[in-house]
């Protein structure tokens, strides 16, 4: 049955104008963004089908163009408006950091870091350097590959946060594993920061762990600063 065919109030976008998207289905809400549906599927069922496919919304949104497209009903131009909602979503998180102090949307933090790095299938070292007022002047990915005391500098850290004459940053980095508990490399590593950002007054606020899936972890949180 076509969603045309559908009772109105079950209609997914009827429910969206009606009460807001936030009652709607992560099915509901692809099926939105598909519009249509294939050969015996509605738009609904398709959702539902990629979803099963995926395992996560996540996990589908990050997918590989090919693995995407192999989906009956995808294709490229489909992978490619599902990426550019992505990369509206992350630029406009990234508006809401700038605009204002981090820490008055913590989750805004949480949400721009889990879009920016959890797909990564790399690490990746992101420093966010912030003024007095702990708004964010840039966010910098500054090194790429294994988080070790070997291919992240301290005299980089510094020397970027001093150049952009930031008061202060907020370190993170990714796990492409899925594992969100920090390494005692880790711990090591945000000691050493800490203490070589501190010698030219320049704090370290919190340093995130993002996993593949789930919530970041905030060092600050867990005592570890």
């Amino acid at each position: 049955m076509a969603i045309t065919d559908w009772p109105e109030n079950e209609r997914p976008r009827e429910k969206l104008l009606a009460h807001g998207p936030q009652i709607l289905s992560d099915a509901e809400l692809l099926a939105l963004f598909l519009r249509v549906g294939t050969r015996g599927q509605s738009a609904v069922d398709l959702a539902r089908t990629l979803l099963t496919r995926f395992g996560t919304l996540c996990r589908l949104c990050n997918a590989p163009a090919g693995e995407f497209a192999t989906v009956p009903g995808m294709g490229l131009a489909k992978y490619a408006q599902l990426q550019a909602v992505m990369e509206l979503a992350r630029r406009a998180l990234a508006e809401r950091l700038t605009d204002g102090a981090l820490f008055d949307s913590p989750m805004a933090v949480r949400d721009w870091l889990q879009l920016h790095l959890a797909h990564l299938a790399h690490e990746t070292f992101c420093v966010l350097l912030l003024d007095a007022r702990n708004r964010l002047i840039e966010a910098v990915d500054l090194f790429r590959g294994t988080l070790n005391q070997a291919s992240v500098y301290p005299r980089e850290v510094v020397k970027l946060a001093l150049e952009r004459n930031a008061a202060s940053v907020i370190l993170a980095h990714n796990h492409p594993s899925g594992e969100a508990e920090p390494s005692r490399a880790d711990e090591t590593l945000t000691q050493e920061l800490r203490m070589a950002l501190a010698l030219v007054d320049i704090k370290v606020l919190d340093h995130f762990v993002v996993p593949a899936h789930g919530a970041p972890l905030s060092f600050a949180e867990r005592g570890l600063l």
